[in-house]
């Protein structure tokens, strides 16, 4: 992968909606090198996709529920985890799924419209999978910072460093 390339790809991931003419600014290189490099990650699959990242919050009557969720599992004899991995993360409730070191081996990350939702999600569908063999469900208060984004940050609050004789 050359140099350009990793570049584009720490710029995309800092912000999605970057323009390709504004990429070719920042890389120093032409709309149509830009082009062709984005392209050749979408087709190796490196890039995987564009999000935006909302403060729901903000918006009103759209605030989700988000809980992560710590599941024990029984992994399958030539399979590992990844079978019943791949069954979990199938559900359309679930935003992110991870495999732990630690004291639990899956983590979920889910959303839904409220926590009755989540609750009917973990006893109905999650829980009655022969592998699971425990779950420890969390729910999010509140949101700090996501993916390298503060939310809820003051727009008149100056960043620079206090400094105190």
């Amino acid at each position: 992968m050359t140099e350009k390339a990793l570049e584009m790809l720490r710029l995309l991931e800092k912000n999605a909606a970057y323009s390709n003419a504004l990429l070719a600014d920042l890389l120093d290189i032409s709309i149509d090198e830009v082009k062709n490099i984005r392209q050749t990650l979408e087709d190796q699959a490196v890039i995987l996709g564009y999000q935006t990242l909302i403060d729901w919050t903000k918006v009103l009557n759209t605030e989700l529920v988000t809980a992560m969720i710590e599941v024990k599992v029984t992994p399958t004899r030539g399979k590992g985890f990844d079978q019943v991995a791949e069954r979990i993360y199938r559900f359309k409730e679930v935003k992110a799924l991870y495999l732990m070191s630690g004291s639990y081996d899956l983590s979920i990350t889910i959303e839904a419209q409220s926590m009755m939702e989540i609750s009917r999600f973990v006893s109905d569908k999650l829980s009655p999978l022969d592998s699971v063999m425990s779950t420890v469900t969390h729910f999010i208060l509140k949101k700090y910072k996501h993916d390298g984004v503060i939310f809820n940050q003051e727009e008149d609050q100056d960043p620079r460093m206090m400094v105190t004789p």
